[in-house]
């Protein structure tokens, strides 16, 4: 592929932007890796965002680098990326996050990210800028990791209940409050090993744009690496409080049992999904198992009108943030 022309500053600013964006992925769901073992009463929000941060930077010495390729080299043509489209995307995903933010909508920060590329990529060059295997796959995982979050959920929770029958409640209460701290480590374990690499993919992608990369490149340099995981890492260390009470209660009243079994499948799914690649969303995954684990009690245990706007916010992400990130590269285009 061809060199694209740019500054220094210019290549500089948009990795500290791609680093924003990171913080903001890891402060916006770090609700997701938390609010679970926040809303059983196992940990005090501080201690929680101090363990699920340290999890999300050990991902760093667990996982591959699967995933940053898929959203480095297997999302958009390497030759359409430029600085205007890198721009676009970041700015469309950062938007898109601020507001499901705001109003506490546990949307997928890896979706807005995907999607700010779609429209950005499209703005410039028209569809056939797009990588349709990588991007099918990345579409496809919106059904099948909260589905497999659901199935692992109540699985488990069924399970469980089948071992412990003729337990006592404050029994199975004592057990699952330490076994919840395991469960939540192990899923940001995963947060943090598929999240971090969608940023990386990003600034893997800008430095191929600007040639100091190559496309034939096993990985990105190990500075990206590490800063990725460093900003992902510290936006979770700060919270994104205002999910936290839908994950963690809106959805279905959990309970230790039912947290660890929520996050116990949400981790399954995302380690499985980051050895294969898949840049999923952790915001999918857990709603998932965390339904699951509801209706394995009961249907009525789930609040499913909440659900649905989940479900509603999953639907509008790659859509909004991918017009707000081809309005972004058209204004870069003009003031970059």
């Amino acid at each position: 592929m061809h060199t694209i022309q740019m500054s220094i500053y210019v290549l500089a600013g948009l990795i500290g932007l791609a680093l924003i964006f990171d913080f903001m992925n890891g402060f916006h769901d770090a609700a997701n890796a938390i609010a679970t073992v926040v809303s059983t009463g196992v940990l005090k929000p501080q201690s929680a965002v101090a363990m699920a941060a340290i999890f999300n930077f050990t991902a760093i010495f667990v996982v591959g680098l699967h995933v940053a390729a898929t959203v480095g080299k297997g999302t958009v043509d390497p030759a359409v990326v430029d600085h205007y489209v890198v721009f676009g995307a970041l700015v469309g995903a950062i938007i898109w996050n601020a507001i499901t933010w705001y109003y506490g909508i546990p949307s997928s920060s890896s979706h807005a990210l995907i999607g700010g590329l779609v429209g950005a990529a499209v703005a410039k060059a028209g569809t056939g800028a797009l990588v349709g295997s990588g991007l099918f796959k990345t579409v496809l995982f919106i059904v099948i990791s909260p589905l497999f979050g659901f199935i692992l959920g109540s699985l488990i929770m069924l399970l469980v209940s089948w071992v412990f029958v003729r337990s006592t409640p404050r029994k199975v209460d004592t057990w699952f409050r330490r076994l919840q701290l395991v469960s939540a480590a192990a899923y940001s374990l995963g947060h943090g090993g598929n999240d971090a690499q969608k940023t990386i993919g990003i600034i893997w992608m800008l430095l191929i744009a600007a040639g100091v990369s190559s496309t034939t490149d096993a990985a990105p340099p190990m500075w990206v690496i590490i800063s990725c995981y460093t900003a992902i890492s510290a936006g979770t260390l700060f919270g994104g409080w205002r999910i936290v009470k839908t994950m963690g209660q809106k959805i279905t009243k959990l309970k230790p049992v039912g947290g660890f079994c929520a996050e116990t499948g949400g981790a399954i799914t995302l380690f499985a999904a980051t050895v294969m690649g898949v840049p999923v969303s952790t915001t999918h995954t857990i709603t998932g198992a965390i339904v699951g684990v509801g209706s394995a009690q009961k249907m009525s245990a789930v609040r499913w009108g909440v659900a649905g706007n989940i479900v509603w916010a999953w639907i509008f992400t790659i859509p909004a943030s991918a017009f707000m990130a081809a309005i972004a590269w058209w204004i870069g285009t003009h003031v970059m």
